[in-house]
C-alpha cells in the first residue's frame, strides 16, 4: 500500500489522524504502518452508532441437555466411538490462547502463568498434560492448533520451544495468529498505541476458524482427514480435551456441534446458558437473563435454563466451512485502551475509555442447526483462571487441581 492509497482509505472512514506522525517515522516504521492500514478493517467503527439501538433477541426457549445420568448409562459405547474417531485421525484440538495475563498481574501470555506452589506448573503445561491423557488412552497423537495474537505470538512460540513442547510431539502442534480489530474512542476514532502503530486487540473468540483459514491451515486439516475440531479456552486448567465420551455422544446424537456445560452454581451465576433462539441453538449471556428466564421450570420442575457453557466445544469441520463466509454479528465492548495522546505521550487509562470489537463463538453456534449440550461435573472439569484471587481465580483453580489429585 502506498502513502496515497493509505490516505484515501483512511479518509473514507474519517481516520486521517493515523498518519499524523508519518513524516517523523523511520522507513521501517512507515512500511509497517502502511501494511497495518492495508490490513485493518476500519468499517467496524461504523458499528458504534448502530449499536446504540437495542439489538433484539429472537424467541428464547429451553434446549434439552444430555445429563450426567444419561452420559453415565452410555459412557462405554460413547467412549469407544470417540476413541475410534480419534484413532482414525478425525479429531483435532484448538487452543484459544491469544490473551495476556494482565488481570493476573503478568505481562506475559496468560498460558505462561505459573500456578505451581512447590514447583513451576504453567497453564500451558497443565493443558498439554490434559491432552496427553487422551493421547495415552488412544495411542494416537492428536493435532493441536494454538491460536495466538499479534501481542503474544513470539512469546508463546518461544516458550513452547524452550519447554520442549512439554513433551508433546512438536510435529502435531501448529501455531496461528488471530486476526486483530482496531480499538476506538467512543466517537469511533481509532486509537494509536504508538506513532507508528494503530491500537488493536484480538477480534473475539468467534474469529478462531476464520483465522485458521486465513493462516492456510485448512489444507492441513483436509490432508489429515480431520472432521471434528474441539475448541477451548486457555484459562480452564481442568478441562478434558478431545474427550472420547464427549465426541462419541456428539456423534451419536448426529449434532454439528457439542457444548460442554455445567449446572449453574446458583441462579445469579455470571455464566451464559444454552437455549434455543427461534428454534436454533444459542446462548443467553448472564446479563441478558431476565427474572422470567431464571424462574422458568422444565417438565421435571427444574430450572429450564440451568446449563452454563464453559467454552469447550466440538465443531463439525465441514459445517464450519459452510458458514465461514457468513458475517458474524459484531459485539462492541467497553474497555481500557492504552494510547498516545495528541502530544504523543503514552497514556495507560485507569478506567474504560473506548471500544473494542469482537465476534463471539455463540454466534457461530447459532448459525448451525443442531447442538448437544453435554453436562460435565463442575468440580472435575471447570477450574477457570480469570482473576488473581476470589471467584474463578488462581487460588480457586489451585484448590480444585489439588482436590483432583494434582501436585502443585
Amino acid at each position: 500500500m502506498t502513502f496515497e492509497n493509505a490516505k484515501e482509505k483512511l479518509k473514507t472512514y474519517g481516520q486521517e489522524h493515523v498518519l499524523q506522525y508519518f513524516d517523523t517515522l523511520s522507513e521501517t516504521e512507515k512500511s509497517s504502518l502502511l501494511q497495518q492500514i492495508d490490513e485493518t478493517d476500519f468499517s467496524v467503527t461504523k458499528q458504534i452508532a448502530a449499536s446504540q439501538s437495542e439489538q433484539t433477541r429472537g424467541v428464547i426457549t429451553p434446549i434439552n441437555a444430555m445429563t450426567l445420568q444419561e452420559i453415565q448409562a452410555n459412557a462405554k459405547a460413547f467412549t469407544e466411538n470417540g476413541l475410534e474417531a480419534i484413532r482414525a485421525g478425525k479429531v483435532a484440538a484448538v487452543l484459544l490462547a491469544g490473551g495476556m495475563g494482565t488481570r493476573l498481574g503478568s505481562d506475559d501470555p496468560k498460558g505462561m502463568y505459573d500456578i505451581g506452589l512447590t514447583k513451576p506448573v504453567y497453564i500451558f503445561e497443565r493443558i498439554v498434560r490434559n491432552l496427553f491423557d487422551v493421547v495415552d488412552q488412544s495411542g494416537t497423537w492428536i493435532h493441536l492448533f494454538v491460536m495466538t495474537s499479534d501481542k503474544n505470538h513470539e512469546a508463546t512460540t518461544t516458550f513452547f520451544e524452550k519447554q520442549n513442547y512439554f513433551g508433546y510431539n512438536a510435529e502435531y502442534i501448529h501455531f496461528f495468529r488471530q486476526e486483530m480489530a482496531p480499538a476506538a474512542t467512543y466517537e469511533g476514532k481509532v486509537y494509536m498505541e504508538s506513532k507508528s502503530r494503530i491500537a488493536t486487540s484480538p477480534n473475539g473468540n468467534g474469529g478462531w476458524f476464520a483465522s485458521m483459514k486465513q493462516a492456510g491451515l485448512l489444507s492441513l486439516i483436509h490432508e489429515a482427514g480431520i472432521e471434528w475440531l474441539n475448541v477451548f479456552a486457555v484459562d480452564n486448567v481442568l478441562q478434558r480435551i478431545a474427550d472420547p465420551c464427549f465426541i462419541g455422544a456428539t456423534l451419536a446424537r448426529n449434532c454439528k456441534v457439542g457444548a460442554k456445560v455445567v449446572r449453574k452454581a446458583d441462579p445469579d451465576e455470571k455464566v451464559g446458558v444454552m437455549c434455543l433462539e427461534d428454534g436454533r441453538p444459542s446462548i443467553v449471556e448472564y446479563y441478558e437473563q431476565t427474572e422470567q428466564l431464571r424462574n422458568t421450570k422444565n417438565a421435571d420442575g427444574e430450572p429450564a435454563y440451568n446449563f452454563g457453557v464453559i467454552l469447550n466445544y466440538l465443531f463439525h469441520e465441514k459445517s464450519l466451512e459452510e458458514i465461514c463466509d457468513t458475517t458474524l454479528p459484531l459485539h462492541i465492548v467497553e474497555k481500557k485502551i492504552p494510547y498516545i495522546d495528541e502530544n504523543g505521550t503514552f497514556i495507560k487509562p485507569e478506567g474504560p475509555n473506548g471500544y473494542k470489537f469482537e465476534s463471539l463463538i455463540l454466534d457461530m453456534i447459532h448459525l448451525l442447526d443442531t447442538c448437544l449440550p453435554y453436562e460435565v461435573v463442575r468440580e472435575k472439569e471447570f477450574a477457570p483462571v480469570k482473576n488473581k484471587t476470589g471467584v474463578d481465580s488462581v487460588e480457586s483453580a489451585r484448590a480444585l487441581l489439588q482436590q483432583n489429585g494434582y501436585t502443585l
